[in-house]
């Protein structure tokens, strides 16, 4: 059996040099938000060329540790610590407590959460979310666009389609602030009692424009999430098309063993 020694050397140059900078980020050597060395200044330190630096780099880049920024240099990441999703954030109780899912499941992460609404307005459907609301393909939806926040740090941005017929006469959610408890508590005051939610979760990468929105180093990952809210009269009131940086959340979920 090979000695550490000997594994070490045998790994290429620039993952014990990439071995090297994580260390010292995880120490704290290099602090949260601290300036990554140049390219110049890592291969006069480790003694070696241009490509075996920026392939280092590369590697702190996708293990999330790093981010960098056109024009600016790399940094070490100082975002906030990750948010668990759980299978009971929808739960009535909260919506009671006039917190909406976002409010109370970042709260319960201590973090100080924060939305900016991006948009709300009439729209035509997608066909993928007209399937999905069980209308045709562009029929006129409410359009709601948000970019949430913890303590700050943009973590991700949600797009609802609610469905023309069931929200036109519910005037709170045409309103940036929809009131406490979010469109779920106004849209069960108007008897559209909320009965599951379906998700579709898949991980992939971040567009530009995601990468912009969210800070996030070009190639991030991404949690792609799509959720249908559904009543008890197994209607659709809303699909939530959900992007979420990928290093900043757990999803938790509970199933039932009963067939």
């Amino acid at each position: 059996m090979a000695s550490s020694e000997t594994a070490a050397s045998a790994k290429a140059k620039y993952l014990q040099i990439a071995d090297d900078l994580a260390a010292k980020i995880r120490s704290g050597t290099l602090a949260p938000g601290a300036p990554v060395p140049s390219e110049a200044d890592l291969m006069n330190s480790y003694k070696v060329a241009s490509g075996t630096v920026r392939k280092a780099v590369a590697e702190l880049r996708a293990a999330q540790l790093i981010e960098t920024h056109h024009g600016r240099g790399s940094f070490v990441r100082s975002r906030p610590p990750v948010q668990r999703k759980s299978s009971d954030r929808f739960r009535r109780a909260h919506r009671a407590a006039g917190k909406a899912a976002y409010l109370a499941e970042t709260e319960q992460s201590g973090g100080t959460p924060s939305v900016t609404v991006l948009f709300v307005g009439p729209a035509d459907a997608p066909a993928e979310i007209a399937e999905r609301l069980g209308v045709l393909p562009g029929a006129k939806v409410l359009v709601r666009r948000r970019r949430y926040f913890r303590d700050g740090v943009p973590t991700e941005e949600a797009t609802s389609y609610l469905p023309w017929e069931v929200v036109k006469e519910i005037p709170e959610v045409f309103a940036e602030n929809p009131g406490g408890g979010g469109i779920y508590a106004r849209l069960e005051e108007h008897g559209h009692v909320l009965a599951e939610f379906t998700e579709t979760v898949r991980a992939r990468l971040a567009s530009k424009g995601e990468s912009s929105a969210l800070a996030l180093s070009p190639g991030a990952p991404v949690i792609h999430l799509v959720r249908n809210a559904i009543t008890a009269d197994g209607v659709v009131v809303e699909v939530c098309d959900t992007v979420m940086a990928a290093d900043q959340f757990v999803l938790d979920y509970r199933f039932p063993a009963r067939d």
